[in-house]
């Protein structure tokens, strides 16, 4: 009879344990791109000013020699600090010719060459070329996909054309500076100074030089498609609370009061000498609840001392009762297959320390396990990360 009173108070007792608390923890979210192929695509537009410098063009005026320039672009960043693009770049450059090709205007007033008038020039072309694109920002700082600005140096080689007749064509190198200014997710805008080599003879004039060049300065614009950005760590606090179920708290002493009564009455009528016949109550137990902190299925010290109580009260009651340990995840985060696992992991942690350190017999316990399941108490999806002890009907 005591040993049944004892059980019926230890486990109400310990019903009652789950009094609120404040569990504040540090832990690692991770921000997942779907796709490393899909992500970090990029499309960007920009125009601006350019100056072509050919044999015979420092014999023109220099403002007479600027042109405006187009670029357009797609690419891809592979990682923070590196990436890939494709462009192309041009319209049209202006110069001087002495041999009539490309010529597009009359004689430049006062300047022969080595005996021969100069004339005006102006060639149609475009310039296509990849470029490998090093974000030093990233590189040297560290990602940060909320930084403003980003120093870009690139190079690259590609193929030019001239779309007038002869149509001359080069291999073209090329070296620049980006500088993106990130304004939003989405969108950045572009600051690209870049030169560029060409064959001798591209503008239709050979000279001594080996190459001619082209300077050129663009502003423009990037829209960055979705998915965007790489995977980064952020350690953020998560503070979990733990409520009272105060239905069940009242529904515990409500059982205790209503046995504590029926014991008293006992003791009287034996007392009396009475040969009555009595029912006896055995309390197998009521239930009992350990949370867990979102994504964890490891007990704390705190949820050992509670199943100390716990075990205590189970190994005092009958022998012949049995307890069902059931696993709960919330289903408001996680997928279902990661939620099942979780709910079996808790579940299992819960018996292996009532049957390794605390010595209840494997046998008086049964394990399942319900996955996410929908809001159990107060609304709260964290009341729903539980393990239930009940006892078996």
């Amino acid at each position: 009879m005591k040993k049944l009173f004892v059980s019926a108070i230890a486990l109400a007792v310990a019903g009652s344990v789950m009094a609120q608390e404040t569990v504040s923890e540090t832990v690692v979210v991770e921000e997942e791109i779907p796709s490393a192929a899909k992500s970090n695509w990029f499309i960007s537009a920009g125009a601006g000013p350019q100056i072509y410098f050919g044999d015979h063009d420092k014999q023109r005026k220099f403002g007479e020699r600027i042109s405006p320039a187009l670029d357009i672009a797609v690419g891809k960043w592979l990682t923070p600090g590196i990436g890939l693009r494709l462009m192309y770049s041009g319209l049209y450059a202006k110069g001087a010719t002495q041999n009539g090709i490309f010529q597009s205007g009359g004689q430049i007033s006062g300047k022969p060459w080595n005996g021969y008038w100069l004339n005006e020039s102006k060639f149609d072309f475009m310039n296509l070329h990849v470029d490998l694109m090093f974000d030093l920002c990233n590189i040297i700082g560290g990602y940060k996909p909320d930084r403003l600005y980003s120093c870009i140096p690139y190079g690259g080689v590609g193929y030019a054309y001239i779309w007038n007749k002869p149509h001359n064509q080069s291999i073209t190198g090329n070296i620049g500076v980006l500088n993106s200014f990130h304004v939003s997710k989405a969108f950045d805008i572009n600051a690209d100074l870049r030169a560029t080599a060409f064959n001798d003879n591209f503008d239709g004039a050979e000279g001594e030089s080996k190459f001619e060049g082209l300077l050129t300065l663009t502003v423009g614009v990037t829209y960055k498609f979705a998915p965007r950005g790489f995977l980064s760590k952020k350690e953020k606090e998560i503070v979990t609370v733990y409520q009272y179920d105060n239905d069940a708290v009242n529904a515990l002493r409500a059982q205790v009061n209503e046995l504590v009564a029926k014991n008293e009455k006992l003791e009287k009528d034996l007392a009396k000498g009475k040969n009555t016949s009595h029912s006896i109550v055995k309390l197998v137990g009521a239930d009992y609840l350990i949370y867990f902190p979102i994504n964890v299925s490891k007990l704390s010290d705190a949820d050992r001392a509670q199943l100390d109580m716990c075990a205590k009260a189970i190994k005092e009651s009958p022998k012949d009762a049995k307890y069902m340990i059931i696993g709960y995840a919330d289903n408001s985060t996680g997928s279902a297959e990661i939620n099942e696992i979780l709910s079996r992991k808790r579940a299992e942690s819960v018996r292996e320390c009532l049957v390794n350190e605390f010595d209840v017999p494997v046998s008086r316990l049964d394990i399942s396990w319900k996955g996410g399941v929908g809001n159990m108490f107060y609304d709260d999806p964290c009341l729903s990360r539980v393990v239930i002890i009940t006892p078996k009907k």
